[in-house]
């Protein structure tokens, strides 16, 4: 069962999502949200796999409000605006719906949803990190990552012998989804996989012969870990 909220300042929006998803067998709506912060506490405390959001709402639209979440989690944005699609997309959204829209078209996305949760929850999980990045989602295998760089809202996942992958990603978020025994960030910018660490001198880290700094704030968590 994939558990979803709805947000959005108009209550008519969120009864016809609701009626919609009560149609649906595969998706449970646990609650709607006229207020941001309201729905900012709920998803602090319980789990949320999806989000119906409206884009055009009072204080902040519903793009800054999702690129402030901490956790991963689905979006389906949803908006009277088509201007605002393209946008919507480079935040790597599941889908877009454009108000108002129809039982079919919402069966569409609530359909691509199901697709990502099923890939994203597949056997055999903790070998490889799922990330959606270019309209597309892709499976990255634990040991082809030679290291990830974070560049202010975005990171790239330099692969080996492969072409690197770059998504909408917070450093937070993407250490997140990291095994610990496998990966540790060294510097606000860098994460990198244990194993493949060759050498560290002095403030750097030498991963095939790439030169990866250590930042201060990091150096004790790697000096502790590779003296054990």
């Amino acid at each position: 069962m994939i558990h979803a909220i709805a947000i959005d300042d108009e209550p008519l929006a969120l009864q016809v999502i609701n009626h919609f998803c009560e149609k649906i067998d595969f998706i449970k709506l646990e609650k709607t949200f006229t207020k941001q912060n309201e729905a900012q506490k709920y998803i602090n405390n319980y789990p949320v796999d999806l989000i119906f959001l409206d884009i055009q709402m009072p204080n902040k639209n519903g793009i800054d409000f999702y690129k402030l979440l901490e956790k991963d989690i689905m979006v389906i944005f949803t908006t009277a605006f088509s201007e605002y699609a393209v946008e919507g997309f480079n935040l790597n959204a599941t889908d877009y719906l454009l108000k108002p829209f129809s039982f079919e078209r919402f069966e569409t996305a609530v359909q691509k949803v199901r697709n990502e949760y099923q890939f994203r929850h597949m056997t055999n999980a903790q070998t490889h990190l799922m990330i959606r990045a270019d309209y597309k989602l892709y499976r990255i295998e634990y040991e082809d990552i030679k290291y990830i760089e974070g560049l202010d809202d975005y990171i790239q996942i330099h692969l080996e012998n492969k072409t690197k992958i770059v998504a909408r990603f917070s450093m937070k978020n993407i250490i997140s989804k990291l095994p610990e025994n496998l990966f540790i960030r060294v510097h606000r910018s860098f994460i990198v996989p244990i194993k493949k660490v060759k050498t560290i001198q002095n403030k750097s880290i030498l991963i095939d012969e790439v030169s990866i700094p250590i930042g201060d704030t990091f150096r004790e968590d790697v000096q502790n870990l590779f003296q054990k």
